[in-house]
């Protein structure tokens, strides 16, 4: 029985912060995460869609070489973290490998990844909770809690969890992953990518009331600052992700025909979109509302990661309850304005309601967010 798919799944987003909704995950999990290597650099380049993919990326391998998405993940903007049982940790492994592979010759960047068994984490006085959260009727996303996938992470970028890139050439199944929505504009003003985490202090109860505070002002925005409108998703000829979906379409085929098969595939799908005319059980309206839904711009992952469209007049009394939160202890974090949003998908089929969207800002997003909150004086004790 898959211990993941026993824990119940919460539909109210502010219950996040509850601690009865997490449950650990059993001590034979393995916890897997990536990173893109200087991401910063390659976002200040304009290749933020290529970051965005690496980081997705290996979530649709790990989906297409388990059978599915009955395992919890979290998407980082260039990065990823989840958890597998022990049957699966080589596949992991192996999957990993592939992705990392993949990444550096299909996209030139370096993705770092790395695998360790939650026995490790727990040695080390962190944890792996689990939640799982519903933004619809389809779709659920783990929520990580317990400070083990901060650990890993720090982890892997000190080199001693790292996994070998597979040898040149070779690949993961990448079905499914695409990017062909256009970058999202701010509607109420900018676009805000926020990362909070727990002061250094550990105090679990002074984090929770400041993110408790901050779900309650969001509430009173429209929408609760959601940056994805299904009426006013653009999905234009030809796509600016294209090039980076043919380089993930998979098969025995020579790049000019992927080229010539995912250009007729986008072509199809936009002219659809663009006149809202259903075709082959597929409702283009349906589509862009489920797509919204099922948008992930709020998420845990050992902590509070959103990427939200506000007007300047909020983000500065966000920043300011944090600010005064952090100078008390309370929490950590990072926060970076833009003017755009950027969705990052994993389409199983466009028939399905499960199609997962990965949200991030488009310039700059989690991964400055998160250069600012390394800026601090580090980790908290979570002992």
């Amino acid at each position: 029985m898959n211990p993941f798919l026993q824990i119940d799944a919460f539909e109210a987003f502010d219950r996040v912060v509850d601690a009865d909704v997490y449950r650990p995950l059993p001590d034979d999990w393995w916890l897997g995460v990536t990173d893109v290597v200087e991401s910063t650099k390659a976002i200040a380049a304009g290749r933020y869609k290529a970051v965005n993919m690496a980081g997705a990326a290996v979530i649709s391998a790990m989906m297409n070489a388990l059978g599915g998405p009955d395992f919890p993940f979290v998407f980082g903007g260039d990065g990823a973290g989840f958890a597998v049982g022990p049957g699966d940790a080589e596949a992991a492994r192996r999957t990993m490998a592939l992705t990392a592979r993949w990444v550096a010759d299909e996209l030139g960047l370096e993705l770092r990844a790395g695998l360790v068994p939650l026995t490790d984490i727990r040695a080390a006085g962190r944890d792996v909770l689990v939640a799982r959260y519903a933004p619809s009727l389809a779709v659920r996303y783990a929520m990580f809690a317990g400070g083990g996938l901060e650990w890993a992470e720090e982890e892997l970028k000190a080199g001693r969890i790292m996994i070998a890139p597979a040898p040149a050439g070779m690949r993961p199944d990448l079905t499914g992953l695409s990017c062909r929505w256009e970058a999202m504009s701010a509607k109420r003003g900018l676009i805000l990518s926020l990362i909070v985490r727990a002061g250094q202090a550990g105090d679990m109860a002074a984090f929770t009331a400041v993110l408790r505070k901050l779900l309650a002002l969001l509430d009173g925005e429209e929408r609760q600052a959601h940056p994805v409108s299904a009426p006013d998703l653009v999905f234009k000829w030809a796509p600016t992700g294209l090039g980076l979906e043919t380089a993930a379409s998979g098969g025995r085929l020579p790049l000019a025909l992927r080229r010539l098969w995912v250009r007729l595939h986008a072509l199809l799908a936009a002219m659809l979109l663009k006149s809202g005319i259903s075709f082959g059980g597929f409702d283009p309206a349906h589509y862009r509302e489920q797509t919204a839904l099922n948008s992930d711009f709020r998420k845990f992952g050992d902590g509070l990661h959103m990427t939200i469209d506000c007007s300047a007049d909020t983000a500065d009394r966000i920043e300011a309850l944090l600010g005064e939160a952090e100078a008390a202890g309370a929490v950590r974090f990072g926060a970076f304005r833009q003017s755009a949003a950027l969705m990052t998908c994993i389409v199983p089929s466009p028939l399905g309601d499960d199609h997962l969207h990965f949200i991030d800002g488009a310039e700059g997003g989690y991964a400055e967010a998160a250069r600012q909150l390394k800026q601090g004086a580090g980790s908290p004790s979570y002992a």
